[in-house]
């Protein structure tokens, strides 16, 4: 039995400033289960309560677990320590068990990156390797998270992460596959790198207008970017199978990031496209 998480961030809950209308946690809460979910990522700061036991009571409340949660944090300046963000972050989660690590920019939002030198390379390397330790230590497993707008975004970006730390993967089937990666072939060859998985099916072309600058990420979110699993151009089945083959147990998290501009009408909008997730993915891992 495969396991399945949902994310706020299906129904528009995000936490770069003015992304969209924000729905309330216990209407995405009540919503995700509904769907079946029994679990769930925490969605950005603020979005559900800070101290871990009250997070805890909440999620409960609604027959859901804490998987883990979404930390971007500025991994590549060699003035920064990223380490007491990390240690904050993971002081609420409780009892979830995996950091989902992102290689921000320093600035709002996924619509530019920077190109790093070589001295920022070895401090974001480095400040991986070190953060994993220490998560480690405390019972969490890290997973970095290629994204677009990010530091860690492209197909060289990610092969420079695998050869130049320990670090495990989130296999984020979207981002890699808007960023230019093929996420079939890297479940396959590095399947002992990825400790979690976030599943998203995508519209390659927009995918192509957004490498090519013709448009934002934002923007193409917004247009469609990513749509419920069976609906785009990511092979689901080839990539549940490649990592059932070598034991996969960690979490399948169904993430199609959307941007609201309303609150949807009951029954309507992130909730049936999630429940057609779900039911996809069922359909290929039965």
């Amino acid at each position: 039995m495969i396991r399945v998480a949902g994310a706020p961030i299906s129904w528009g809950v995000c936490e770069v400033p003015g992304w969209g209308h924000q729905m309330a946690p216990e209407r995405v809460l009540d919503e995700m289960a509904a769907a079946g979910l029994t679990a769930t990522e925490f969605g950005p700061d603020g979005f559900l309560p800070k101290d871990p036991a009250a997070r805890s009571a909440l999620l409960a409340e609604h027959g859901l677990a804490a998987v883990g949660g979404f930390v971007p944090v500025v991994l590549h300046d060699p003035g920064h320590d990223p380490l007491p963000e990390v240690r904050r972050a993971l002081a609420g989660f409780g009892s979830a068990r995996t950091l989902v690590l992102a290689a921000a920019t320093g600035t709002a939002g996924y619509d530019a990156r920077p190109e790093l030198s070589p001295p920022e390379w070895d401090a974001l390397l480095a400040h991986l390797d070190r953060i994993a330790a220490h998560a480690a230590a405390e019972g969490v497993t890290t997973a970095l998270h290629p994204h677009i707008g990010t530091m860690i975004e492209g197909p060289a970006d990610v092969e420079r992460v695998l050869t130049g730390s320990s670090v495990p993967l989130c296999l984020d089937t979207g981002h890699l596959l808007a960023g230019g990666n093929d996420p079939v072939a890297l479940a396959r060859r590095a399947a002992d790198r990825i400790a979690h998985v976030h599943l998203k099916d995508v519209d390659a072309a927009l995918a192509a207008r957004v490498r090519a600058g013709e448009l934002t990420y934002t923007a193409a979110v917004r247009t469609g970017l990513y749509q419920p699993l069976g609906r785009g151009d990511v092979n689901i089945a080839a990539i549940t199978a490649a990592l059932g083959a070598v034991g996969y147990t960690g979490w399948y998290v169904l993430e199609q990031d959307t941007v609201l501009d309303a609150e949807p009408v009951s029954g309507e909008g992130p909730l049936a496209d999630v429940i057609a997730s779900l039911a996809h993915l069922r359909a290929v891992t039965s």
